[in-house]
């Protein structure tokens, strides 16, 4: 469900609407009836971490050869 609210109304009482928000709800934010801003929840989200993504990439084999073109800028 989207609600849409002006920039002042959001102002006037943020930390109540962030705290309402449900799972699958999110607030459009309107500045002279445009969109400007979107919130939504972040429930569901795992916080990033270091390392979060290790051993997800494998290299396959190691090439040094596709470097030759920037010799110049390796210092």
């Amino acid at each position: 469900m989207t609600q849409v609210i002006t920039v002042e109304q959001a102002a006037a009482r943020l930390s109540a609407i962030i705290h309402s928000l449900g799972r699958d709800e999110e607030i459009v934010l309107t500045e002279n009836n445009a969109p400007v801003a979107r919130l939504r929840p972040s429930i569901g989200h795992r916080p990033r971490r270091a390392g979060n993504c290790k051993g997800m990439l494998v290299v396959v084999q190691e090439d040094d050869e596709h470097l030759r073109d920037f010799g110049a800028y390796i210092a």
